[in-house]
């Protein structure tokens, strides 16, 4: 036999016993072997018998809410409205509660517990209809039954900025988006006014 041939088939014989080491290491490893998959050779551990089953770890018992059966503070209300949508509340994030009765805007502030009138519009142009906080609570949106939104500055109580024109009737609702103030008013139109344009007193 010449030496090609001997040496083609000592490679052949090598890779056929690599072919069957592999096939049988695969067996194994995959449990080909077993006639059987599953197998119970042990008894399984007796249960416990609890009288009650034990509390799992993560749950915390519930506490229950306490509801307070008087209030906190009472106010008093000079000159309200017989109209639910005319007496106007407005949380601040400095703690200060911006009251809206009637013509009046009133500011109580929580820490102090003192009231301080903020503005009274004029019969003609009020009664005022929405109040909010700017997000930065330094300045308040006062929407007027004339139309007008006036623009206020807590701190030092005076008026920054009044916007004419906007609505044909009363401004029913207010909110912020940054520097844009946006106002509802009762003709249907939606209005977003820049508050950083040149002051119109």
């Amino acid at each position: 036999m010449p030496p090609e041939e001997k040496k083609q088939k000592k490679l052949a014989v090598l890779i056929s016993a690599s072919k069957d080491a592999y096939r049988k290491g695969l067996a194994e490893a995959l449990n080909l072997n077993r006639t059987r998959i599953l197998a119970f050779r042990n008894k399984p551990p007796p249960l416990h018998h609890y009288s009650s089953p034990p509390p799992p770890l993560h749950q915390q018992p519930r506490r229950r809410r306490h509801i307070p059966l008087s209030c906190r503070k009472e106010l008093d209300a000079p000159g309200i409205l017989d109209d639910f949508c005319l007496n106007l509340l407005d949380w601040g994030s400095h703690n200060v509660l911006a009251i809206a009765l009637g013509h009046t805007l009133y500011l109580w502030d929580a820490s102090t517990a003192s009231v301080s009138e903020l503005v009274t519009i004029e019969e003609a142009k009020g009664p005022i209809t929405s109040i909010i906080w700017s997000p930065d609570a330094s300045y308040l949106a006062l929407g007027l039954n004339n139309s007008q939104v006036q623009l206020w500055d807590s701190s030092s109580n005076t008026k920054i900025k009044t916007f004419r024109g906007l609505h044909h009737s009363g401004v029913g609702s207010l909110a912020w988006n940054n520097n844009i103030l946006t106002t509802g008013g009762m003709d249907g139109k939606i209005v977003n006014s820049d508050v950083r344009i040149r002051p119109v007193v």
